[in-house]
C-alpha cells in the first residue's frame, strides 16, 4: 500500500498498519486526514464534507433510521514504537505500535465498511476527527458540534474506541477541582512566625484517604467512582513557610449525576476549604434500550459493560443520541509504548459491524 494513498480495498490489517505507521499525533493529523478524505471522495455512494482535519462521509439512501460511527485520527506521542510490526503475545498475533489500539484499528474497521457497505440497511455517517487526544478546546468533534451539529445527528452512535470487542455504554463524567489552603509566609528559621499551607493540606488528603468511592447501577449497568489527587504544589524557596498550597483532584462520577450534581459533592467534602472546578464534562447515560442499540447488542451477541472513563460518546449523548463505545483493543494498552492489539479483535469488529449494517 503507497504511503500516498490508503487502499480501501485492502484487508482491515493492512489498512491499520497503514494508517499507524502514517504520523499522526494531536497536531499533526492534516496528513492522514488529506488522505482518508481523498480515499473516501473515489466512492460515489459517500457524500463528503471536510470540517478543519476532521471528515465526515455519509450515505444519503432515505433510510428512515440513521447510525453515526466515529473515531478519532490522532495518537499520543510515538516513543520508538513505529513502525508497526506483527508479532506474538501470549501465543496470540497481534499488531503493534503507536496508535493500534488507540484507535486506528477501528478507524481502519470504518473506513474499509464506508467503502464497501453501498447498501446498508441504514443510512450511515461514518466521522473521523482530529485532537482527541489533547485538550478540550482542540477536539474535532466538540467543533464539529458547535459549527456542523446538523452532521452529527442520528438516531444511534458508535465511537471506535478500544474496549476488547465488548459493547461499552455511555462513560462515566469527569471533573477536576483544586483544593486550595492559606498560609503566612515566614522565614523557616521563625516558623511560628508564619502559617504553613502544606501542613494544613493534610485535611485535605485524610478526606481523600478516607473517601470511599460508590458504585452505581445506571440502567443495568454498574459504574465505578473515583475521587483521587492527582498533583499537588506549593511552596516557593527552600527556606520560606509557604502560604499556599493547591491539591488538584480529580473526580469520576456515574452518569446518573449532573454536572451541578458533581460538583456540588466535591465542593461539599472539602467544606471550609476554597474549592474551584477547574475543568468539568459530563457523563453519558448507557441508552441501551433505545431500538437500535438492543438490535446492535443482539447482533453483536455480548453482554454490554460500563465504560469507566470518559470518551466523546458523551458528546452524542449531549445531541439526544445514545451512543455505545465498541473497538479492537485492550484500553489499559491504550498510551502504552508497547501498544498492541489482537489481530482475531480487528477481525472480529468488522466481522460484527458487518453483519448488523448489512443483516448478512
Amino acid at each position: 500500500m503507497s504511503a500516498l494513498t490508503l487502499d480501501l480495498t485492502a484487508s482491515s490489517l493492512e489498512l491499520t498498519r497503514a494508517l499507524c505507521d502514517i504520523d499522526s499525533v494531536s497536531g499533526n493529523e492534516g496528513a492522514l486526514a488529506d488522505l482518508i478524505e481523498s480515499a473516501v471522495r473515489a466512492y460515489p455512494h459517500l457524500e463528503v464534507t471536510r470540517v478543519g482535519d476532521t471528515v465526515v462521509a455519509r450515505t444519503q439512501l432515505g433510510r428512515d433510521r440513521r447510525v453515526v460511527i466515529a473515531g478519532h485520527i490522532d495518537t499520543v506521542p510515538i516513543n520508538g514504537n513505529l513502525v508497526s510490526r506483527e508479532e506474538e503475545i501470549d501465543g496470540e498475533p497481534h499488531l503493534w505500535g503507536r496508535g493500534t489500539v488507540d484507535m486506528k484499528a477501528g478507524v481502519a474497521v470504518q473506513l474499509k465498511l464506508a467503502a464497501e457497505l453501498t447498501d446498508p440497511v441504514v443510512d450511515l455517517t461514518w466521522l473521523w476527527y482530529d485532537h482527541e487526544e489533547v485538550g478540550e478546546e482542540h477536539n474535532g468533534l466538540r467543533l464539529l458540534a458547535v459549527s456542523h451539529p446538523e452532521l452529527m445527528k442520528g438516531d444511534f452512535a458508535i465511537l471506535g474506541e478500544p474496549s476488547n470487542g465488548f459493547i461499552e455504554g455511555g462513560c462515566n463524567g469527569t471533573l477536576r477541582a483544586e483544593v486550595r489552603t492559606r498560609g503566612v509566609r515566614a522565614h523557616s528559621a521563625r516558623a511560628w512566625v508564619g502559617h504553613n499551607a502544606i501542613h494544613d493540606a493534610a485535611d485535605v488528603l485524610q478526606t481523600l484517604q478516607g473517601y470511599r468511592p460508590r458504585e452505581i447501577e445506571v440502567e443495568g449497568l454498574v459504574y465505578r467512582e473515583g475521587l483521587n489527587a492527582v498533583k499537588i504544589s506549593g511552596g516557593v524557596a527552600g527556606n520560606v513557610i509557604p502560604d499556599e498550597c493547591v491539591v488538584e483532584v480529580n473526580y469520576r462520577f456515574a452518569p446518573s449525576r449532573s454536572l451541578e450534581e458533581a460538583s456540588a459533592h466535591v465542593i461539599s467534602l472539602f467544606e471550609g476549604f476554597d474549592v474551584r472546578i477547574v475543568d468539568a464534562a459530563a457523563g453519558a447515560r448507557p441508552g441501551l434500550d433505545a431500538p437500535l442499540a438492543q438490535e446492535f447488542i443482539a447482533a453483536v451477541g455480548v453482554e454490554p459493560r460500563p465504560k469507566y472513563g470518559w470518551t466523546d460518546v458523551a458528546r452524542f449523548s449531549a445531541l439526544g443520541m445514545p451512543a455505545v463505545n465498541f473497538g479492537p483493543g485492550n484500553p489499559s494498552k491504550a498510551h502504552a509504548d508497547d501498544e498492541a492489539v489482537p489481530i482475531a479483535q480487528i477481525e472480529s469488529t468488522e466481522h460484527s459491524l458487518r453483519a448488523w449494517l448489512s443483516r448478512a
